[in-house]
């Protein structure tokens, strides 16, 4: 498998990984500038010339995805028998300037009710660098948000009709973010239960007053959930300072507070903004 399919599965499957590029080179190497490889925590994909370079270069990949970080970097290596190699010799007589570009894992967000709100909120989530999960238990709505123009998404967005949504919310990857949006007081109730039983999502969101809310704490309290497990759960959603009833306004104001959230978590920034600094090292 080449470096852009890799690439791309690896995205597809939710994982994080590094791009590596050879920027540059000088006298005999082993690779040209452009060449490319993708290094995941436990494979790789590709070539950027082999020996002492490429195992270097896989092992700082690898040292960036332990630690977490974006940011970009770069690194020269020396290819002759007067350099200090930590995985063997290599003696082309050149130098190579290698780039490493990680590329975290895009956070995931499912929307649960895709009525007016719901289908205004997956149009601007379209636009940002996730995984977008649109769910209803209504057909009729989810080919409506099929013919809504998402095809240009910057999103990866995932359509799904669920008649029982609460097993769209079993199959999500831990730490993903749900919105709760649905037509139905019950079924927001189903999918409220759902998620505490799981205990290892991002966050949840509910949309509703603080009256439903309240309902809402007295049922999770008779199934036996604990106050301490229901207060994971954000209702109302959005920001308090952004007024407004128009479905729009309601869909920018919980798009916002998520962005918030995305932002509070370690790459957040990074992923949703696109910067990125670069260390040179000698």
């Amino acid at each position: 498998m080449d470096w852009l399919r890799a690439l791309q599965r690896l995205r597809d499957e939710g994982r994080s990984a590094v791009l590596i590029t050879v920027t540059g080179t000088r006298g005999h190497t082993p690779r040209e500038a452009g060449a490319k490889m993708v290094v995941a925590s436990d494979d790789a994909w590709d070539s950027i010339g082999g020996g002492n370079l490429e195992a270097s270069a896989v092992a700082r990949a690898r040292a960036l995805l332990a630690a977490g970080t974006s940011a970009s970097e770069q690194f020269r290596i020396a290819l002759n028998e007067h350099a200090a190699n930590e995985h063997g010799s290599q003696c082309c007589g050149g130098e190579v300037e290698v780039l490493l570009e990680p590329l975290p894992a895009r956070p995931v967000v499912a929307v649960f009710g895709l009525g007016h709100v719901g289908q205004e909120l997956g149009r601007i989530l379209s636009r940002l660098p996730l995984r977008v999960h649109l769910v209803d238990s209504r057909a009729a709505y989810v080919e409506q948000m099929a013919s809504a123009g998402l095809a240009d998404a910057l999103a990866d967005v995932r359509l799904t009709h669920a008649p029982a949504p609460e097993t769209a919310l079993a199959s999500l990857p831990v730490d993903a973010h749900v919105l709760v949006l649905t037509h139905d007081h019950a079924e927001d109730l189903v999918l409220c239960e759902a998620a505490l039983r799981r205990g290892d999502l991002g966050s949840v969101g509910v949309i509703g007053s603080s009256a439903k809310w309240q309902r809402f704490r007295k049922r999770l309290r008779e199934a036996g959930h604990t106050e301490a497990a229901i207060d994971t759960i954000t209702s109302p959603i959005g920001l308090p300072e952004l007024r407004g009833k128009q479905p729009a306004v309601i869909a920018i104001s919980v798009a916002a507070a998520l962005v918030r959230t995305l932002q509070d978590e370690p790459l957040g920034p990074i992923v949703l903004q696109g910067s990125s600094s670069r260390a040179v090292r000698g």
